[in-house]
């Protein structure tokens, strides 16, 4: 059975590494020297990278890993990604090394390109989403606009509750935080937090998540609830009549904070 690894990269981000009999795929990797010194240690061989989106801490390693393995690169056909062999945009799928095959959605906001990849890994049914979709959050806006944003969000929280998300950072934590000044009285949030907070005491990432608990707690995917929206419009103190506009508002408080 694959198995996907967390292999921690800079302050908080993490580059996704999953292996079956000896061969591993990685994800957006912004550094190659954890990469290599983890396929050494592990004795596996680099089979392809993909890539969600253009941001160097996400494709910064690229070209240190092609110089050490000659392997096939996905990424948005929107994008530029270095060395990038197949150009990705939705409705495409990927057929990948170790069997799998991931279908790309096209979830632009963070970036004007980026993609997420979803497909099945072993049993498990998991969204590789980049900067966009966070463990209780969302990515900034820094080339796209809320309405697209809010799009892609939508797209992520339409698949199934029990996919696994795995996504760019480890920012969970600070995100629980902000929201619970959105729903200060979300038990499942509450949950959520002492969940998360045990296990970055024991040095355990906090993620993956699923799409079911990003729609419990995720203020962001949560923006179009009236109790939501309310909080949002007292925040930006202006009218906010739905829930493109109640996003932009939790987004703008949230880069305040």
């Amino acid at each position: 059975m694959p198995s996907i690894i967390p292999i921690p990269a800079f302050t908080d981000n993490y580059i996704w590494l999953i292996e079956q009999e000896g061969q591993a795929l990685v994800v957006d990797p912004g550094d190659a020297r954890p990469v290599l010194d983890y396929l050494e240690r592990e004795d596996l061989q680099l089979s392809g990278i993909l890539a969600t989106h253009h941001h160097n801490d996400h494709v910064g390693g690229i070209p240190g890993l092609l110089a050490r393995h000659a392997v096939p690169v996905w990424g948005p056909a929107r994008e530029t990604i270095p060395s990038r062999t197949y150009a990705m945009t939705e409705g495409e799928r990927a057929s990948l090394p170790l069997g799998l095959d991931f279908d790309v959605l096209d979830i632009p906001g963070h970036t004007a390109g980026h993609i997420a990849f979803t497909g099945m890994v072993g049993a498990d049914r998991v969204v590789f989403c980049g900067d966009t979709l966070f463990a209780c959050g969302c990515g900034k806006l820094f080339e796209g606009t809320p309405a697209q944003m809010w799009s892609s969000l939508q797209k992520l929280a339409a698949l199934a509750p029990a996919t696994k998300v795995f996504c760019g950072h480890e920012y969970t934590v600070a995100n629980i935080r902000f929201a619970r000044m959105v729903e200060p009285d979300n038990q499942a949030l509450l949950q959520r937090e002492a969940r998360e907070q045990g296990k970055r005491a024991r040095g355990a990432p906090t993620l993956p998540s699923t799409i079911g608990e990003e729609l419990a707690t995720n203020p962001f995917l949560r923006a179009d609830r009236p109790d939501v929206r309310a909080v949002a419009q007292a925040q930006s103190q202006q009218s906010i009549v739905d829930a493109i506009g109640s996003f932009a508002a939790l987004r703008a408080w949230k880069n305040r904070t």
